[in-house]
């Protein structure tokens, strides 16, 4: 379990009540003169995310009563557990969808990464009903997973140690866990993913794992697995570089979406695929101007070594493809062009079927994980044919990056599967999570609510 969740304490815990705004002054005529005092002067119906601290006698806290908003947004109450007073926790609320809300907002809000940091002492919420909070508590630890994988630097988390996680992963879900490495990428057919890799001293590789009934619907996720991109030999400067431990993130998802799938038991035939490479500078790497072949039998002319990410994704879409699936994902942290049209929480989304990118759309306004459709423009191709290959990494056209990043992977998957491209940006700057800038799962959450809706038992 999380670190500031317990499912197992037995002792007291303060009652956190939650007040929607809308019932704001139903609820403060009910209260007694001492608190209805308080409670104007603090002013606290004023908004979301206010609490006032209610104590006994002794001194001691009795209750916390909480602002919440009526559409329930768990984002927009993380900033107020930090304040808390250190103390174990519970939710006093009669309604199902107010407690998942809290649940929700204390995980993603009270997230600290501790692996390089002194224990601290933290406030906890006490959650005793597992059973019927089990979406909640597993959608908070997959949201950790990713966050967790993502935040960790490249030295602890490059292509050697990508692929021990995923191992671990598909050994805890009695899932098969299989990989390709190094130059078994060319005698196996996957020459992208090895051009883009071989430079660093930890060989790339293609991940994947297997889950569920062959039987039922085959669903492949894809995720983008560079774990550190200094650009390559077309380097970038170091306030571009600075985070690009982030750049696995793609990778990260899949594993939280998958893990997500599993706790939910979708009747699916699950695939993951994650292509893990550092895109590093030597001797060996690859060059601007070289033409890197594919599993396809396309080839691709390196316009820039920094766009390393859709090189790496052709052969595991292409290799996806094969199989056949109902349905393809990939989430990758693919392009800058993304944040300058979304900005860094709206998550831009492409799909062959406009079915899907509509119910994905429909889900992020559910599940307060925004997300927005942008078209395949099929003229814009021409901007990412080359002249001595089949296609470019880099375009001749300096708007529409996402687009055309999407266009370029569009190649790679068979025209008859359903596909969808996520291009997540895996990081806040902390407005998303009440001050705690790092690694976010982004647009994980709507997809996976909406193929709950699509895969039923």
């Amino acid at each position: 379990m999380t670190q500031n969740i317990n499912t197992t304490h037995t002792g007291n815990s303060v009652a956190i009540v939650p007040i929607t705004q809308s019932n704001y002054d139903t609820w403060l005529s009910a209260q007694n003169a001492y608190l209805k005092n308080v409670a104007t002067q603090q002013e606290l119906g004023a908004k979301v995310g206010q609490f006032l601290v209610d104590y006994k006698d002794d001194g001691s806290l009795s209750k916390v009563y909480l602002m919440v908003s009526d559409d329930l947004n768990p984002y927009a109450i993380c900033h107020a557990f930090k304040e808390f007073p250190i103390a174990h926790y519970h939710i006093e609320s009669a309604e199902d969808k107010v407690t998942s809300h809290l649940i929700l907002a204390w995980g993603y809000g009270t997230y600290c990464f501790t692996k390089y940091l002194a224990k601290k002492s933290c406030a906890t919420l006490v959650i005793k009903d597992t059973k019927r909070y089990h979406s909640e508590l597993s959608l908070i630890n997959a949201t950790y997973l990713v966050r967790d994988l993502i935040n960790t630097p490249a030295d602890d988390m490059g292509p050697t140690e990508m692929s021990a996680v995923a191992e671990s992963f598909a050994e805890q879900n009695q899932a098969t866990f299989t990989e390709t490495v190094g130059d078994a990428l060319l005698t196996e057919n996957f020459p992208s993913i090895h051009i883009v890799g071989r430079a660093s001293h930890k060989a790339p590789r293609l991940i994947e794992i297997n889950w569920g009934n062959e039987n039922h619907p085959k669903i492949s996720l894809v995720g983008k697995g560079v774990c550190f991109d200094t650009g390559g030999n077309n380097m970038k400067a170091a306030q571009f570089m600075r985070w690009m431990k982030k750049d696995m993130g793609g990778g990260a998802h899949v594993l939280g979406l998958a893990q997500l799938i599993i706790d939910h038991q979708l009747p699916v035939c699950l695939q993951v695929l994650i292509p893990t490479v550092e895109n590093a500078v030597a001797g060996n790497a690859f060059r601007q101007g070289d033409v890197a072949r594919t599993r396809s039998g396309q080839t691709i002319e390196i316009g820039h070594t920094d766009a390393e990410g859709r090189v790496i994704l052709a052969d595991a879409l292409s290799y996806a493809s094969e199989s056949k699936p109902d349905l393809i994902i990939d989430f990758a942290t693919l392009t800058g062009a993304a944040r300058v049209a979304m900005g860094p929480t709206v998550t831009p989304i492409f799909s062959n079927r406009k079915a899907i990118t509509d119910g994905v759309f429909e889900s992020g306004q559910l599940t307060h994980d925004e997300t927005w459709p942008l078209p395949l423009q099929q003229s814009y191709n021409k901007y990412i044919k080359s002249t001595v290959a089949d296609l470019t990494n880099s375009s001749t056209l300096p708007q529409a990056g996402c687009i055309l990043a999407a266009l370029f992977l569009e190649h790679f998957v068979d025209k008859d599967i359903p596909w969808m491209h996520i291009d997540t940006y895996g990081w806040n700057f902390g407005d998303r999570t009440g001050g705690t800038e790092g690694g976010e799962a982004l647009a994980m959450h709507a997809v996976f609510n909406w193929l709950k809706g699509q895969y039923t038992t």
